[in-house]
């Protein structure tokens, strides 16, 4: 495969590529894996209009990718998959045994060994039981669905991946066609005009939803968001924001507002909302003012990112028989259990943090071995000593609970319903 190093004829000056991260990007990642948390345990749907945190991390991504691919094509590629991968696997070596113990018996559809193989290389779908029964242990019965849910974005980033090197030198010829063909693709795959049965439309789906997010990260890196007047971008990026809105309206899923369930306005909506936060990108390499305090936070947030992303619903159901627990205390009972009963998802939220950082201690340091970097425990940025700095109640009462909308687990949706992002 060879380079996309060539200058297109209608670029300005070369995009300034200064060391270091650029901390404006970062911070947009750490949100966007916050409100993932957020919204996979409250079910809000304005989140998803609020903050399209999907459309962000595929832009940011994008973006990342753009400035790689200044080197030889084929050995970005295989540097991308091989640090995205051994997190998978680590995920899957926890999660699929766990499934066998709750009794799921893939063998029973043909297919079967060539599916698991997605745990491996996810390019397709992997599979997993829709119900474990009784035998699902202290969470509930569906968590297999909510758990393997996440693994559709890693698919579509390593699509990406793949295709970039072409996307890369289609936009340096076409950069306009480029950027908006994924729009015209979702309004074909997306509405039902060209259907795709399967999961191969799911995945078609989900490359054209989030294609030209991907490709405006190649905008962003080239310079050509900076060649069109700030008030055009907007105003441009405002129309196409206000039709996605408008298609919503009219296309409201099971969760009314919820852009996921509806991909011509999860696309709309995500590309809009992108170009305006890439035309006011400050040029960052130190958090400024008061957002400084939140260095190391984000510094972490981004150097385990794919951690916290792959485990993160796993661990939101693993809040569930934890609360579950101080029922167990009388006073709790007697006194608190109403009060707990108002208050149960808020409380996942806080728990939910301490054990993704047990997660990111536990497992983390598998993306610094894919990196071929000394495995770091808590990379947050902060200079070690003598060292540098580093990189960037009862059983009946329980079952009720696990199987009631506000506790037992997020409200991720598996395949066969809507993607929770």
């Amino acid at each position: 495969m060879t380079s996309t190093t060539a200058v297109p004829s209608w670029a300005p000056a070369a995009p300034e590529n200064k060391p270091g991260r650029d901390r404006y990007l970062d911070l947009l990642r750490s949100l966007a894996l916050v409100r993932v948390v957020i919204y996979h345990i409250f079910g809000w749907a304005w989140l998803t209009v609020l903050f399209p945190s999907m459309g962000v991390m595929f832009a940011l991504a994008g973006a990342l990718m753009a400035r790689s691919l200044e080197r030889p094509a084929w050995s970005v590629i295989r540097g991308r998959i091989r640090r995205l991968l051994p997190p998978v696997w680590l995920f899957g070596a926890v999660v699929l045994p766990l499934m066998f113990l709750g009794g799921w018996q893939p063998t029973r559809t043909g297919t079967w060994a060539v599916e698991l193989l997605n745990y491996l290389v996810p390019v397709g779908a992997p599979p997993f039981p829709w119900h474990l029964g009784d035998k699902a242990g202290l969470l509930e019965d569906t968590w297999a669905v909510q758990a393997v849910g996440p693994l559709w974005y890693i698919r579509a980033y390593l699509w990406f991946v793949i295709a970039s090197p072409l996307l890369l030198w289609a936009f340096r010829r076409l950069p306009w066609a480029t950027l908006l063909a994924p729009l015209a693709l979702t309004a074909a795959v997306g509405t039902g005009l060209v259907k795709i049965p399967g999961e191969t439309g799911n995945a078609v789906t989900d490359f054209a939803a989030y294609g030209s997010c991907w490709v405006l990260g190649f905008a962003h890196h080239e310079g050509l968001l900076k060649r069109i007047p700030r008030y055009l971008a907007v105003s441009c990026a405002s129309l196409v924001m206000a039709f996605g809105l408008w298609w919503a309206s009219g296309h409201l899923g099971p969760d009314g507002w919820d852009l996921n369930d509806i991909p011509l306005a999860q696309a709309t909506w995500s590309f809009g909302f992108v170009v305006i936060l890439l035309q006011y990108a400050p040029a960052w390499q130190q958090l400024p003012g008061k957002l400084a305090r939140f260095d190391k936070l984000v510094t972490l947030s981004n150097n385990r990112a794919v951690t916290i992303y792959l485990w993160h619903n796993l661990l939101i159901m693993a809040t569930v028989p934890i609360l579950d627990r101080l029922w167990d205390i009388p006073f709790v009972d007697a006194h608190l259990s109403e009060a707990l009963e108002t208050t149960y998802m808020i409380w996942m939220f806080v728990l939910v943090w301490p054990l993704i950082g047990l997660v990111v201690l536990g497992t983390g340091w598998v993306e610094d071995l894919a990196a071929k970097r000394s495995p770091r425990l808590w990379p947050n940025g902060r200079r070690p000593s003598g060292g540098s700095k580093g990189g960037s109640g009862s059983g009946s009462r329980s079952k009720a609970r696990s199987g009631s909308k506000g506790r037992g687990g997020s409200r991720v949706a598996g395949r066969g319903g809507s993607h929770r992002r």
